[in-house]
């Protein structure tokens, strides 16, 4: 069906020299593509109107750090679930990391992750490769086969590439390439099994303690090898003030560094793990309200690249059972725009910031193409529509994922998703605006 979507407001930020939008203004979606952009659109026949006055029209949500868990894992989510659940979050694409069983280290995985997200046809999903074999970090895996097949990033996320040497020739390699080498920034050594940050609270809640410089650590000696490489180099999950610090040195003098920031680590502190909630217990894990702050003075300042949810569902077998012994991870797709929302409610940024690191952003970052995290005319109606003057409650009992690890249950979060279309199909609809 052909959509005119009448008196939204608008926002689009494309990189510098696209066209920005701020306004009030009509959009009209004929087979599947955005045909106009402007005021006083005209419809015609076969064509669905719908009145957005006092609604938000946004690109497409793209998402840089997803599980999806399938192959291997499908009890907790598969590419079709996790695809439900972005759509209900506006997330139109989002690239999944290579954690998988088996690991996506080869060709053949790859494939079956592309063709999975096509059957389901509800986002566009967009794998990640591993660096090395079985995420072993003990030999490169194939880059350039795992390109062919459609990867746009390599990492061995959830477990960091310790050995310096290996990691060096994944940059070389990645810059060969043209692919983005993803980092899971923690210094094993000093980590030694830490499930929560090192400091009062683990002394109080007797839990082993991870420090911060397990994270910063790492992202130096990283520095140090893409200043050498010239490789272009992303930090997942940064969750310290440190780390921001490095970043942005970085940047300063000209290096290819980029991070991504999750919602939960500018959202929650430590403190959170007092009680021991399991859905608390990420990696890295929930830090101090000093790096909090640091992570929220990066998003407003330009140091942070993009908001990305790192969402990792598990089921009761991971999570029910004693806080040392449960597995990392929370759900976000479902929740990242609307805790992002909360950052502009809180004056941190503006709108017009926080829709750029959750659209065109972290598109450009990865050379997503096609138009991918913007409205350009000619390009697949990728669109979310949001409510911005609503609040919603998230209740775990209604998440489109197979999982219902949030640590959000019952909180109140502003802006509500009213409906989500992918190349003009609608994938998700709250009240059957669409139909």
């Amino acid at each position: 069906m052909d959509y005119l979507l009448r008196s939204a407001r608008i926002i689009d930020v494309p990189e510098e020299g696209g066209r920005h939008i701020d306004s009030q203004l009509d959009l009209l979606i004929r087979d599947g593509l955005i045909a106009d952009i402007g005021k006083g659109l005209a419809g015609g026949k076969g064509v669905r109107e719908i009145d957005l006055s006092d609604q938000l029209l946004l690109p497409g949500l793209v998402d840089l750090h997803v599980h999806l868990r399938e192959p291997g894992h499908e009890y907790k989510e598969d590419i079709e679930s996790g695809s439900r659940a972005a759509a209900a979050g506006g997330v139109t694409s989002m690239c999944c990391m290579p954690n998988t069983n088996p690991v996506n280290d080869c060709r053949a995985v790859t494939d079956l992750m592309v063709r999975r997200a096509k059957e389901a046809g509800l986002a566009r999903v967009f794998p990640i490769g591993a660096i090395s074999k079985g995420l072993e970090g003990k030999s490169l895996a194939e880059f350039g086969e795992m390109q062919e097949a459609g990867i746009v990033a390599v990492s061995d996320d959830g477990r960091p590439v310790m050995d310096a040497g290996l990691m060096r020739r994944a940059l070389e390699y990645g810059k060969t390439f043209g692919l983005p080498v993803v980092q899971h920034a923690e210094d094993l050594s000093l980590a030694e099994g830490g499930v929560v940050n090192e400091g009062e609270v683990a002394t109080r809640a007797g839990l082993r303690g991870q420090p911060p410089q397990a994270e910063s650590i790492m992202v130096a000696r990283d520095i140090e090898l893409v200043e050498w490489t010239g490789a272009q180099y992303h930090v997942a999950h940064a969750s310290t003030e440190r780390s921001m610090a490095l970043v942005r040195d970085a940047r300063r003098r000209g290096l290819p560094v980029s991070c991504e920031v999750a919602p939960h680590h500018f959202t929650l502190t430590d403190i959170e793990c007092e009680n021991y909630d399991t859905n608390m217990k990420v990696a890295p894990p929930l830090r101090a309200e000093s790096d909090r702050q640091a992570l929220l003075e990066a998003i407003a300042d330009g140091t942070v690249d993009c908001i990305a949810t790192d969402h990792a569902p598990h089921s009761g077998i991971e999570k029910d059972v004693e806080f040392d012994c449960a597995s990392c991870g929370m759900l976000g797709l479902e929740t990242m725009l609307s805790l992002t929302l909360a950052l502009v409610e809180d004056k941190v940024i503006s709108l017009q910031r926080a829709v750029r690191l959750m659209t065109s952003g972290p598109s450009e970052l990865f050379r997503l193409g096609n138009g991918i995290g913007t409205l350009e005319i000619g390009r697949p109606a990728d669109i979310v529509v949001v409510d911005p003057n609503a609040h919603w409650v998230v209740d775990r009992n209604q998440m489109q994922s197979k999982s219902q690890n949030t640590p959000f249950h019952g909180r109140k979060l502003p802006g509500k998703v009213l409906f989500t279309l992918l190349g003009g199909k609608v994938v998700f609809d709250s009240k059957e605006y669409c139909q």
